[in-house]
């Protein structure tokens, strides 16, 4: 995957640009730039002509992804090779994140600990998948403690 991404800037130049072949790139290019666990969160759908619109699961994600709209920017077009993306809507779309386990469907209004952006970010720059998944074990382990003291000093 990594000689793909790096392979991106040529291969747009190859296809002259065509949209297909861009919009095919920009979509690849966000899950790399993002990285693998973001990516889960934020799904990009299709690009409408220089702005990439990206799926969120919720309101909460909108504005946390929007308050790093030029991280993101920065990143994506770094990959690309030239500045193909000149914005990214954030678009709130539920229905992107039902996810199948177990052969069952997860009901995404379940409450489940939120994970504060930085985390996920800081977790999509571990490679190791099961140290990734640790780390983010931990991270929400803590979050949850941390919640529910804040909770508790509150009654």
């Amino acid at each position: 995957m990594e000689t793909f991404i790096k392979a991106l800037p040529a291969v747009i130049a190859a296809a002259g640009g065509t949209e297909e072949v861009v919009e095919a790139a920009c979509l690849s290019a966000w899950k790399h730039a993002v990285g693998e666990t973001l990516s889960e969160r934020a799904i990009a759908e299709k690009l409408d002509g220089a702005t990439l619109v990206v799926a969120v699961e919720d309101k909460i994600w909108q504005r946390q992804l929007e308050q790093m709209r030029d991280q993101f920017l920065f990143r994506l077009n770094k990959v690309l090779g030239r500045p193909l993306v000149k914005t990214l809507e954030f678009r709130i779309a539920p229905e992107q994140f039902k996810v199948e386990r177990s052969g069952s469907r997860v009901d995404l209004e379940t409450p489940r600990p939120a994970i504060p952006i930085e985390l996920l970010s800081a977790a999509s720059a571990i490679e190791d998948a099961g140290l990734r998944k640790a780390f983010l074990g931990a991270a929400v382990s803590c979050v949850s403690r941390l919640e529910r003291s804040e909770i508790s000093d509150q009654i």
